[in-house]
């Protein structure tokens, strides 16, 4: 079964599949949360805090940039996060994406979870939860592919209830389940 067409974890599936749904319903929830606003509602912000539903956008598809393409296979960032001065501003994507238009960041985040889920298949096929990253990680120890898919579960998790916040701020939208129909 294609990630894509998971929609939530099954009651009693393996490993790979429980753990793919899980993800699938994060990234639905957040994609429901935060969908069908413009520019102006995704830069809002609530109380003193700098979190705007443009700034999740936009640091959920740099995570999914850098836990899949840079953490797990090693490989550099690129564009647009070359040059974006996180090196200097490590918020910038959070600060940049607050000001973004929804058209650019649901397509720069559309674009990530797409490379996520064609590394999360190649890696499956090739070695399944058990492959190791071809490369370390900081503390020179190289993740499994399990690992990882844990760590964006995590950060969505952490991230779909800020953004559940902010949306109900904004227009009242209440609730746990996106529409069966969303697509992400």
């Amino acid at each position: 079964m294609e990630p894509t067409e998971l929609r939530e974890p099954p009651l009693a599936g393996d490993e790979v599949a429980t753990l793919l749904g899980s993800l699938e319903r994060q990234r639905r929830t957040f994609a429901w949360k935060c969908g069908g606003l413009d520019g102006e509602d995704l830069g809002r912000r609530l109380g003193p805090s700098a979190i705007t539903l443009g700034g999740l956008i936009k640091h959920l598809a740099l995570v999914e940039e850098y836990t899949l393409g840079t953490k797990f296979l090693g490989e550099p960032l690129g564009p647009p996060w070359v040059g974006l001065g996180l090196e200097e501003d490590p918020d910038a994507e959070w600060r940049t994406g607050a000001t973004e238009s929804a058209d650019e960041l649901w397509a720069l985040w559309r674009h990530a979870v797409a490379r996520s889920r064609e590394i999360v298949a190649r890696t499956l096929a090739e070695g399944g939860l058990d492959a190791l990253s071809p490369g370390p990680w900081p503390t020179d120890r190289r993740p499994s592919l399990r690992r990882v898919l844990i760590d964006l579960i995590e950060e969505y998790a952490r991230h779909v209830g800020h953004a559940d916040l902010l949306r109900e701020s904004i227009d009242g939208l209440v609730g746990e389940d996106p529409p069966d129909d969303l697509p992400v």
